[in-house]
């Protein structure tokens, strides 16, 4: 089930097709910070000489953003698309964000429908499976449900309750998974050291966003046991400087760098400065994990489940044992 929300034309070099939708999940994502029932997600098409690419965005509150500032956002650059507007000129007329993400990769599909190339990246990657919060019981049986479908990367959405419990219930429910954590910085600076010790020797193997961004310097003050994964702190490369020495990773997401361009050279400058890479993705359809594919292939970890939560898909990817399917 999809529901249009809005909807809007334009005609000049490109023809401009954007409007909203909304898919329902299979069942409540819960992260430390609420639960969503619904992925909303804006979808930009772009046609030229018979061809049509497309590019879907989701608008994040976390970030100030809704379906209607990304809407505004867009309509803003189209009298720029009437004149040639290029992808290079867009990183400059939209900051980064969402809105930026489904134009840069709408017309970065339109350039590879129109040049006729092959997809650009393997024929699958292997994605982590997201558990979402619950008690350890519940989270034990989804661990042993994704373990039985030949998931081997597990990420355990966290708040602050009950951390070693949950985790403890997901280890032995799943010992052969390697198992990271997404804490969606609900955590504090108290006992962090000694808790990420703890992790260590459950053998958890890496550590997301676990303080807010902005209050995370305290990172920097012990030795980590575990890689710590800066997601919610990084947005582009302008925020690798306040990273060093925080973190040992980076959650590149396309919705937060604002497209192909910014991902790509986030990606190079990251691994430049001595930082692994996790790709990610929000509660989306196949259409942006398609989008992200050419970056799976140099990333420590990939995360690209959200389709795996909407009870219906568009063209859908096939995810199957633990691997994403190029279909």
């Amino acid at each position: 089930m999809r529901e249009t929300r809005a909807n809007f034309d334009v005609h000049g070099d490109f023809d401009v097709h954007c409007y909203a939708e909304s898919w329902p999940l299979k069942t409540a994502f819960v992260i430390s910070r609420g639960a969503r029932t619904e992925a909303r997600v804006v979808v930009v098409e772009v046609s030229a000489d018979g061809v049509t690419g497309v590019g879907e965005c989701t608008p994040y509150p976390r970030y100030g953003e809704s379906v209607e500032s990304v809407l505004a956002e867009i309509s803003s650059v189209l009298p720029a698309l009437r004149r040639g507007l290029t992808r290079e000129q867009l990183q400059q007329a939209l900051p980064a964000g969402a809105a930026r993400n489904a134009l840069d990769c709408a017309l970065a599909d339109w350039e590879w429908r129109k040049s006729g190339a092959a997809h650009s990246g393997p024929d699958w990657l292997p994605t982590v499976q997201t558990l979402v919060i619950a008690d350890p019981d519940s989270m034990s049986e989804a661990a042993r449900a994704a373990a039985r479908r030949g998931v081997t990367v597990l990420k355990l959405k966290l708040d602050r309750q009950l951390v070693l419990e949950r985790v403890a219930a997901v280890r032995a429910a799943a010992p052969d998974c390697q198992l990271v954590i997404d804490a969606n910085e609900a955590w504090d600076g108290e006992g962090l050291p000694a808790l990420c010790q703890a992790l260590a020797e459950h053998g958890v193997a890496m550590l997301e966003q676990p303080l807010p961004a902005g209050e995370d310097a305290l990172l920097a003050d012990f030795t980590h046991p575990l890689p710590i994964c800066a997601d919610e702190s990084c947005h582009t490369r302008a925020d690798l400087p306040h990273l060093a020495g925080r973190y040992d990773m980076l959650n590149i997401k396309l919705d937060k760098t604002g497209g192909l361009c910014e991902a790509q050279a986030l990606a190079e400058a990251a691994a430049a400065q001595g930082f692994e890479v996790m790709l990610g993705c929000m509660l989306c359809t196949s259409r942006a994990v398609r989008a992200a594919w050419p970056l799976g292939q140099f990333a420590r970890f990939v995360d690209l489940d959200g389709p795996t939560w909407l009870a219906q898909d568009v063209e859908p990817l096939r995810f199957e044992g633990g691997r994403v399917y190029w279909t």
